[in-house]
C-alpha cells in the first residue's frame, strides 16, 4: 500500500464517513469490535456525529490517491448537558480522530491532527481537548504533538492542547 494521501476539509456530506471513524475510534482494540449500529446509537458516541455539520463544527478528511476517505479528524463544541468524554468547557472544541486500520502508522493520524490544530488556531480557539483510553497507542501520538493530561481517569484521560 503506498503512503500517498491528501487532506481536504470535511463537508456536510461526510457525516456518514465520520460515523465510520467514530466506530474505528471506539473499536481501536483488535478483536473487540462492536457493531456500527451499537456504537452510533449509544449517546456517548452519537454526540460526535449527530447533526453534522453544525456551524461550529470543523474537520478534515484524509483521502487516498483515488480520492477514497481513509481517516478523519474533527471537532465539535459540546455543551455541559451533552458533554463528551473529553469535555473541559463550553468554549473548548472536543477533537475526535479515526483512521482505517490499514492506514494506521502511515502518518495519516498525525497529519490530520496537525491540520486540525492549525485550523483551530486560525479560528481563534485557544485550546482543544480530547479523551483517550490509557492503553490506546494514539496516546503517544497526542503527547508527542503537545497534548497534556488534564484529568486522569481510571480508564481514560482527558488531554488538552494549547494552540497559542
Amino acid at each position: 500500500m503506498p503512503d500517498v494521501f491528501s487532506i481536504r476539509p470535511a463537508v456536510q456530506a461526510d457525516g456518514s464517513f465520520l460515523g465510520d471513524m467514530v466506530v474505528e475510534a471506539a473499536n481501536w482494540r483488535s478483536g473487540g469490535a462492536r457493531p456500527r449500529h451499537e456504537i452510533l446509537t449509544a449517546v456517548e458516541h452519537r454526540r460526535y456525529v449527530a447533526g453534522w455539520m453544525r456551524p461550529a463544527d470543523a474537520g478534515f478528511l484524509a483521502v487516498d490517491a483515488d480520492g477514497r476517505p481513509i481517516g478523519a479528524a474533527w471537532y465539535r463544541m459540546l455543551s455541559p448537558d451533552d458533554a463528551g468524554f473529553g469535555f473541559v468547557g463550553t468554549a473548548v472544541p472536543e477533537l475526535i480522530i479515526g483512521v482505517q486500520p490499514i492506514w494506521r502508522a502511515h502518518g495519516v493520524g498525525r497529519t490530520l491532527l496537525r491540520r486540525l490544530v492549525v485550523h483551530a488556531r486560525e479560528q481563534g480557539h485557544p485550546r482543544l481537548s480530547l479523551s483517550v483510553e490509557r492503553d490506546n497507542f494514539a496516546r503517544t501520538l497526542y503527547r508527542s504533538e503537545g497534548f497534556v493530561v488534564t484529568d486522569a481517569g481510571s480508564v481514560r484521560d482527558t488531554m488538552v492542547y494549547r494552540t497559542s
